[in-house]
């Protein structure tokens, strides 16, 4: 059956064309039950149980289906992902509209109806003769949805009633609309909300922790006090954006200070990017990552941003006298140039809410069921909760989503969602730090898996088109120990002619991960590999990544070639790429390759390779600081790990050798190489890196922290930053110099992915390099698979595919890749804080050497080279006398009673892990030298007692 639906439209050049939509109707659409006879092999897929064996409900004890509305499906989802709920018919009329309304959800539900077990039936009531209705005159289309809702509701249960008169089965209509829920009940359809439902289930009492509380009668909280002024309504914000009244931009809170927040202005080409916001009141309930939009408050109620750190740690949920209190801390007189653009959050434009891991903070009150969430990240807000199961997740990691934030509430309104497991144990606070920084790390399902080569694997003669043989070539790979996804292998050898020949020969993955299918969207949304301390999270399955694409020795590998003709001065004559077949003659730990290159005995080609390779290494490197490249530095820690427990027994920073350099020098110029290359073919789209120069503001910290030990840091260029860390030595002070690299490391902006048509400036600041990319590292990187697709193309060894050549495309897949590498750094960080807090809770109380690198109003952050380890002494704690704090931002110093200290002044901390706090188990560094009366606590611990155990663990590692 077919019908038609007529329109005419009006075109941009203002003619009029008529459009003529057809829907198709059918009727042999099955309803999902497997007992119908009526329907019988009419619906593929999961199909819902004949006889459903759910967990029987109060309010319907026969059998039944559930069949929830648009609203149950946006806000509960939560609950029927539960292995409870099984038996739901999903219509198409709710699935299209929950497409449209949250990309997230509607891919949640998409794996709820996948799996079998849960019986979810998608029912394409839209196309079903019975069920299709005509949207009525004067009718909305979310009216229209609700009636079809109810229409396809009262045919299934009229439908079901024919399978057999003594058939008790029914569809019950799940709807948390007031007026739905009333119409469905005047047509004789059973109807509940989703909590009646739930609260039903009698043997499933924890199912209510998992209900969102949305009602305002469930939002409204005790007091009536209004706290927040009221979110402008869109419209509103809308207008205000368009007439430069508002500003819409991405809210970020801060980590060190809850009362104080920064809004990035989007679209905004000017310096002023930020808006600061400070206080509870102007927060106005945004939190992390929300889209706001922000009215500017005038000059004169600017504000600088705040050197305290502050911590929520209220207990009562509505102390805000106390918040009142500390925001006149966050008050202080400043020069006039320390003052930034600050504002107000008038509305909220979108909620950018995901799930979030923490612990419950559990009431005082003795049989409270209200109580408060603290997440793990600290820049989202405590959230108040109602749970029945507080004692039983007591000291375990959970995960809880937010529902709504009232204006009378301190904290917003959430509800449970999920136990991980114990605080403190590996497995949990692994998977809490994956969740947090949105790395997926799920098992790679069968549709990726599909697309991997079948074993036992070997190089066809297809494989070779377009490919050379270099297997005669004496090709090594060199990385670190025990790394299995070996991406790149280098090879150096003399020409007839006297010159050298060099080739980078990287894995050819984009050869096994083809456009478009389920591996290539798995991998590209995955973005890297992240490197935890014991454990790897894989963009690529394990077949590809340490076997068919690692570089390993001895066995035939694809690879993609960039070969240079050079003289040995390292200028290069000749540069060419080509697809390859390599077979690596050694697979080289750095320690090895240093060994090879410093033994006069060995004399064999793959160490005349690497001696030839690291004489060009320092030439290109001294050649790159010449044109202002920059040696930063960062401390990297390394664990030693117990073989049967895998905890750390040793922590130490990674030792640099020559070949680390050796191997960084070739992989930046074939990264340069091919970005020319690639850049020359596709102006418009070529996937490039680059590094912005940071603008003079944010050196500030820099050059004050060096004109206070006398020493002059210039930052006009790159080439004269460079030379002035350079000069910056001191004979008395060795270590100065690495601590300047490493806080004019942070001084830098993050390098960031962009297509070439999307942008004019594509320099490199930190390399000093006119145009770069990623070549090296396609097993880890997605980024580099799309350079090697370019390259293929740019060589004629592959062919080109749409989205290759659409720079919005290509834009969208730069910006995820810049968030999941973001993303993954950060969960780098995370998980060496955790190793080392494993490590100094077994290795007691330390004393430490540390140097000051910043001075804050009631703290200093102090860095310990031993470990590598930064943390922050305060000198302000509760219940303690406060002492004496003069704080000079100028130069910058902080005065405590009558001690002055600056930053890189050595300072002697003593190392704890605090574990007072179970959610936040923290590294607590206390002052033990100089000594100031009232400030310092004794070391608890001789320095001969350190040496103890640490030196039998260094002789073990020997």
């Amino acid at each position: 059956m077919l019908k038609s639906k007529t329109f005419l439209k009006k075109t941009r050049a203002g003619g009029v064309v008529k459009i003529v939509r057809e829907h198709y109707l059918r009727d042999d659409i099955g309803c999902g039950a497997p007992a119908c006879a009526a329907c019988d092999g009419a619906h593929p897929g999961p199909a819902l149980e004949s006889q459903p064996r759910d967990q029987a409900s109060s309010l319907c004890p026969w059998p039944h289906y559930l069949l929830p509305d648009t609203n149950v499906l946006l806000h509960q989802i939560d609950v029927l992902e539960d292995p409870a709920i099984r038996n739901v018919i999903v219509l198409q009329t709710v699935l299209q509209e929950v497409r449209n309304r949250s990309a997230p959800i509607y891919k949640r539900i998409r794996d709820v109806t996948n799996n079998q077990e849960k019986h979810f039936y998608t029912f394409t009531n839209e196309h079903h003769k019975e069920t299709y209705i005509e949207q009525e005159q004067g009718e909305n289309a979310n009216d229209r949805n609700d009636r079809a809702i109810r229409v396809a509701a009262k045919w299934y249960n009229e439908h079901l009633k024919k399978m057999s008169a003594e058939s008790q089965l029914q569809v019950i209509l799940i709807t948390n609309d007031k007026k739905n829920k009333e119409k469905a009940v005047e047509e004789g359809i059973p109807a509940f909300t989703c909590e009646e439902y739930v609260k039903s289930l009698t043997a499933n009492p924890e199912l209510i922790d998992r209900l969102a509380c949305l009602s305002e009668e469930m939002n409204e909280i005790e007091s009536g006090k209004i706290i927040f002024s009221e979110h402008l309504p869109l419209s509103k914000l809308q207008q205000g954006i368009k007439s430069g009244s508002y500003l819409q931009g991405t809210f970020r809170a801060s980590r060190e200070n809850y009362l104080e927040a920064t809004v990035w202005i989007h679209g905004d080409k000017d310096d002023e990017k930020e808006i600061l916001i400070q206080g509870l009141k102007h927060l106005n309930r945004a939190i992390h990552e929300d889209i706001v939009a922000v009215e500017l408050l005038p000059k004169s109620q600017w504000v600088a941003p705040s050197s305290v750190v502050l911590q929520d740690e209220g207990q009562n949920e509505d102390d805000v006298e106390k918040d009142e209190e500390r925001e006149l801390m966050l008050k202080t007189a400043v020069s006039e140039k320390m003052l930034r653009p600050t504002g107000r959050v008038v509305g909220i434009i979108k909620r950018n809410w995901r799930p979030y891991c923490g612990m419950l903070s559990k009431s005082d009150i003795k049989e409270s069921r209200r109580h408060l969430f603290t997440p793990a990240d600290k820049r989202i807000p405590r959230i108040r909760i109602e749970t029945r199961q507080a004692s039983a997740l007591e000291g375990r990691r959970i995960i809880v989503a937010i529902d709504g934030w009232p204006r009378n509430s301190r904290y917003p309104n959430g509800h449970f969602v999920k136990n991980l497991g114990d605080v403190g144990e590996k497995e949990t606070e692994t998977e809490v730090l994956l969740l947090e920084h949105d790395v997926p790390h799920q098992p790679f399902s069968q549709a990726v898996l599909s697309f991997l080569p079948k074993m036992p694997w070997s190089i066809t003669e297809k494989d070779m088109k377009n490919r050379e043989d270099l297997r005669h070539l004496c090709v090594c790979s060199v990385d670190p120990p025990g790394c299995t996804d070996i991406d790149d292998a280098l090879h150096c050898r003399e020409l007839s002619n006297g010159n050298l020949e060099v080739g980078v020969h990287i894995a050819d993955v984009s050869h096994f991960i083809r456009p478009g299918n389920a591996l290539d969207q798995e991998s590209a949304r995955r973005g890297t590999t992240v490197y935890l301390c014991e454990k790897r999270i894989d963009m690529v399955p394990e077949l590809l990544s340490s076997n068919l694409c690692s570089l390993r020795s001895n066995v035939d590998r694809l690879a993609f070639s960039c070969i240079w003709e050079m003289n040995h001065n390292a200028e290069i004559l000749k540069t060419r790429f080509t697809k390859s077949v390599i077979n690596s003659k050694a697979s080289l730990t750095y320690a090895e390759a240093q060994m090879r290159i410093d033994s006069a005995a060995m004399n064999d080609d793959i160490t005349t390779s690497l001696r030839g390779l690291n004489k060009l290494a320092k030439i290109l490197k001294k050649g790159r600081i010449e044109k202002g490249a920059l040696t930063l530095s960062s401390p990297e820690v390394r664990f030693h790990m117990d073989s049967e427990t895998h905890d750390p027994i040793d922590l130490q920073t990674k030792e640099l050798r020559e070949t680390n350099s050796m191997v960084e020098e070739f992989m930046l110029l074939a990264n340069i190489s091919v970005a020319k290359k690639i850049h020359e073919e596709f102006s418009e789209h070529a996937l490039l890196r680059k590094h912005p120069a940071p603008p003079p503001s944010n050196y500030e910290i820099l050059v004050k922290a060096a004109k206070s030990k006398n020493l002059e840091i210039k930052t006009d260029t790159a080439k004269s930053l460079a030379d002035s860390l350079d000069r910056a030595e001191s004979p008395d002070f060795p270590y100065l110099n690495t601590l300047l690299r490493i806080l004019a490391t942070r001084c830098m902006m993050q390098a960031v992915y962009f297509c070439s048509g999307m942008d004019n400036d594509f320099h490199h600041y930190g390399l000093a390099s006119p145009i770069y990319t990623h070549f090296t590292s396609p097993i880890r990187r997605y980024a580099d698979i799309i350079v090697h697709r370019l390259l293929a193309v740019a060589i004629g060894a592959d062919s080109t595919y749409p989205e290759l050549t659409d720079k919005h495309k290509l834009s969208d897949i730069c910006k995820n890749l810049n968030f999941r590498h973001k993303m993954a750094q950060y969960a780098q960080r995370a998980s060496v804080t955790f190793h080392t807090q494993l490590f100094f809770k077994s290795k007691g109380i330390v004393s430490e050497e540390a140097y000051i690198l910043f001075v804050r109003k009631n703290a200093i952050v102090v860095l310990i080279p031993k470990y590598g380890l930064e943390g922050t002494v305060f000198f302000e704690e509760k219940d303690k006398p406060k002492p004496r704090l003069t704080y000079d931002d100028e130069i910058p110093s902080l005065r405590i009673e009558g001690t002055v200290f600056h930053v890189f002044d050595k300072v002697k901390v003593k190392i704890t892990l605090d574990s007072s706090n179970l959610q936040h188990q923290k590294i607590r560094m206390a002052l033990v030298e100089p000594q100031i009366p009232g400030i310092n606590t004794p070391p608890d611990v001789s320095d001969t007692d350190l040496s103890g155990p640490g030196g039998k663990k260094r002789k073990l590692e020997k």
